[in-house]
């Protein structure tokens, strides 16, 4: 179980999004700054307890649009051998010290643990406090078999970023966020996990959408 401390980071994360955002193929604003606000989000929990995984919701009020964001986070007490790509920047913890942080989506603990939630064997853990969960946060899954766990580098587009594993299994995470209608998951042929989660708005309602899904390998 991680341990959340009420203590200072500096630079604070909005600081090092603010500087990393506008360099992903995701951003919609083009070059201009974001203006963010910490709008939600869930962490999972690390199984050697290591690596710190939190899944944030950022809105970004930049543009007369506002936009939100999933910006899956890694924290670590090392560098991560091979990651240079995936580096978002260093913070010094008020507890821990310096941590290096990640995108999440290029970590393999984060890859291994959202394949977990989406099967049911891991429950989403508030972003706030420590050991109390996300019920707001839902995993659905069909069919039978554990997620395949080897999923390769991840890859970004315009919309969103994808692991996709040898086999064709992939994890479609997307990274601008819309509310989506209440109803039951209804799976396809190549659709059969996804997470949901909820955030904040800027005129301060709530809004429920779709985080990631799960795509498995469609027989040639």
């Amino acid at each position: 179980m991680a341990v959340i401390h009420r203590t200072t980071l500096k630079p604070t994360k909005l600081e090092l999004l603010t500087s990393w955002l506008p360099s992903r193929p995701w951003y919609r604003a083009g070059t201009t700054a974001p203006q963010l606000a910490k709008a939600g989000g869930f962490r999972l929990d690390d199984p050697q307890g290591e690596v710190g995984i939190e899944f944030m919701v950022v809105t970004d009020t930049s543009s007369p649009h506002p936009t939100a964001y999933l910006v899956p986070l890694t924290y670590r007490g090392a560098p991560l051998d091979g990651a240079e790509q995936a580096f978002v920047g260093t913070m010094e913890h008020g507890v821990l010290g310096r941590r290096w942080a990640y995108d999440g989506c290029q970590d393999p603990v984060m890859a291994a643990q959202l394949a977990a939630l989406i099967e049911g064997r891991v429950q989403a853990q508030d972003q706030n406090s420590s050991d109390v969960p996300d019920r707001e946060v839902t995993a659905s899954l069909t069919g039978e078999g554990p997620i395949p766990s080897d999923f390769a580098a991840a890859v970004d587009d315009r919309n969103g970023t994808r692991l996709t594993t040898p086999h064709g299994t992939t994890l479609h995470l997307h990274r601008v966020l819309e509310p989506a209608p209440d109803g039951p998951f209804s799976p396809s042929r190549a659709v059969t996990g996804r997470v949901t989660g909820t955030w904040q708005t800027p005129d301060g309602t709530r809004a429920k959408g779709v985080f990631a899904v799960l795509h498995t390998g469609l027989p040639a």
